[in-house]
């Protein structure tokens, strides 16, 4: 039994729910077949269970020091980039003309969650480096990708994400660093900046920093935010490395999960001399960041529902074979105790984490395809329908995994008992990663303003729309086949009240007022997509089904009805919550939480 994948459900969600190898017929992925894509999948399966997972509980014990003004880490943690960068994974989705493998991001996304489940603290760096190098194909001049492009998808420099500062946190409106122009695009760069992850290390030749700032005279708020390449090291002309740029390590934060990875506090420009390249043009700096963001929160998605999968599998196999207590009805001491699969609450929670884990798996895989699909699409119209069905999804997406894969990470510490909460076991350290993730690219609210106050909204509600045809044809699949007509018979409903929710609170002329329970909608609506992403799982399942395969079909059935019959009811009541507009937290008193 693999602890940094689940092979056959990921080949299922690949091959027979998203029908992969129907968008390996576009030109763009003629090099590809079901047996090239499964060769990528062995190697990165390999790498990840021989370089990744052995460090994984001594890179977490042993998280890296600030000694000296330097980062002092496991040297472990080079060694499996090295190889990761061997394999050229860095590099797997980008285009073959920038030194890319051209893989479908469906494909790459999987193969990385891999990385992740075995070692979330080295799988960052390559995860920020992945995405820095994405913005900057989509957004950098010819010249930037020239000098800064190639080494990063060799693996040889790594990138950074330089957004937040002490006094903002997400209010990005709010940032200080300044950048005052040199010339010929050059900018003297100061500022401080937090909670930077990977932000400095001696792991790779340098590292770039993608750094939000303001250029003086710029409008207020986030439309005068400008984005610089503020690389550690400079680079010459030629692509070489130059001197030492005045970007300082002023300290490392230490967080309860994610420790294998530096998070650091960034002073740009301490000396006057450190130097930053405008990114696209001036002011237009989230925007540009936002081709990175996107992706970025689709992946924050799938890497909780990682952290949740390696809780999964561990205590899925400890609940096979620990024996302890006898069933309900054997009052007889001297039989042998069972082992604790055979209890029906050990059952929920699998049962519980099951839902959580495939359930995400496969709906972050699903927006991944939506992102190939769009790349390849032959139409402007196909282009824009896809566009809208992603903006819609991306913050369930993010958000969904990263609280229930979380509640899922509970349940694994609560099956393993007591030593669930050592760490002679990894469950509770899955935890402690997982819970970041409810804050990363975004927190759980502010997605759910996001949600309820603008993707629902757009187009008149045609994003929604979009996503309530493919739930209806899902529905009317079911109904044709007369199987799982009790669960498309609930799907249906769930959709009604869905839609009397968003329209209940997009009539209301107080915004305040309609936003003030969005994290309950970003749950609840997660969750009627949940429900459906688990009915389509279970058909596909079922057309597939035959002699071997059985226990697996009925496992992807079980789940279908514990999402229906468990965690659908309580979002509807969230829904039907949210439609009231209710005002209990809005108007509660700032003063009467504790008065004395």
């Amino acid at each position: 039994m693999s602890y940094v994948v689940n092979r056959r459900d990921l080949e299922f969600i690949l091959f027979d729910m998203l029908d992969l190898e129907s968008l390996l017929q576009a030109d763009r992925y003629a090099q590809f077949d079901r047996a090239t894509i499964t060769q990528v999948l062995d190697l990165a399966q390999s790498i990840a269970e021989d370089h990744y997972l052995p460090s994984a509980g001594a890179l977490d014990a042993n998280e890296p020091k600030f000694v000296d003004g330097k980062v002092d880490i496991l040297p472990d943690v080079a060694v499996a980039l090295r190889t990761f960068a061997d394999a050229g994974f860095f590099a797997a989705s980008f285009d073959e003309a920038e030194g890319g493998l051209q893989l479908p991001y469906s494909v790459t996304l999987l193969l990385s969650g891999m990385f992740t489940c075995a070692n979330l603290g080295i799988a960052n760096y390559s995860f920020l480096t992945m995405a820095a190098a994405a913005m900057l194909s989509h957004v950098g001049s010819d010249a930037q990708k020239q000098h800064y492009l190639k080494p990063m998808l060799e693996g040889r420099w790594f990138g950074t994400m330089c957004l937040s500062e002490t006094q903002a946190g997400s209010s990005l409106s709010d940032i200080r660093t300044r950048a005052d122009p040199l010339g010929e695009g050059r900018y003297a760069i100061t500022g401080s900046k937090m909670w930077i992850s990977g932000g400095d290390h001696d792991l790779s030749e340098n590292i770039v920093h993608m750094v939000l700032a303001r250029v003086a005279g710029a409008p207020p708020g986030v439309k005068g935010i400008s984005l610089f390449i503020v690389p550690k090291f400079r680079v010459r002309e030629d692509g070489t490395l130059g001197d030492r740029n005045d970007v300082s390590l002023a300290g490392l934060n230490h967080k309860m999960g994610h420790r294998g990875t530096t998070n650091c506090l960034l002073n740009f420009g301490e000396a006057g001399a450190c130097e930053g390249w405008l990114v696209g043009e001036p002011h237009q700096g989230l925007a540009a960041m936002f081709h990175m963001m996107n992706e970025a929160r689709i992946s924050v998605g799938m890497g909780s529902v990682m952290s949740g999968l390696a809780g999964y599998l561990y205590s899925l196999d400890y609940a096979r074979t620990r024996t302890q207590g006898r069933l309900p009805g054997d009052k007889d001491p001297t039989t042998a105790p069972v082992p604790i699969i055979d209890h029906a609450d050990i059952r929920r929670m699998l049962l519980n984490q099951k839902v959580a884990v495939e359930g995400g798996l496969a709906l972050c895989a699903f927006c991944a395809l939506l992102v190939d699909q769009q790349g390849i699409a032959d139409t402007a119209k196909d282009r824009e329908d896809i566009g809208l069905l992603l903006e819609l999804l991306t913050p369930i997406a993010k958000s969904w995994p990263s609280e229930h894969c979380l509640e899922a990470n509970k349940d694994a510490i609560q099956i393993l008992g007591g030593y669930g909460y050592t760490r002679e076991y990894p469950v509770e350290r899955f935890y402690r990663d997982n819970r970041l993730n409810h804050i990363h690219e975004g927190t759980y609210a502010i997605h759910g303003i996001d949600l309820l106050g603008r993707k629902v909204r757009l187009r008149q509600g045609a994003a929604v729309d979009l996503l309530i045809a493919r739930m209806e044809a899902t529905m009317h699949r079911a109904r044709s086949a007369g199987i799982l007509v009790e669960e498309a018979t609930a799907l249906a409903n769930a959709i009604a009240t869905l839609r009397q929710t968003t329209r209940a609170v997009v009539a209301s002329d107080d915004l305040r007022l309609g936003l003030a329970n969005a994290t309950l909608y970003l749950d609840g609506f997660g969750t009627v997509v949940l429900s459906w992403i688990w009915l389509w799982q279970a058909l596909v399942a079922l057309d597939a089904a035959d002699p071997e395969t059985s226990d697996f079909c009925a496992g992807k059935v079980s789940a279908c009805r514990y999402i229906f019959r468990y965690m659908l009811p309580h979002a509807l009541e969230q829904l039907r919550l949210v439609a009231t507009l209710d005002d209990t937290c809005l108007a509660m008193r700032a003063d009467a939480f504790v008065t004395t």
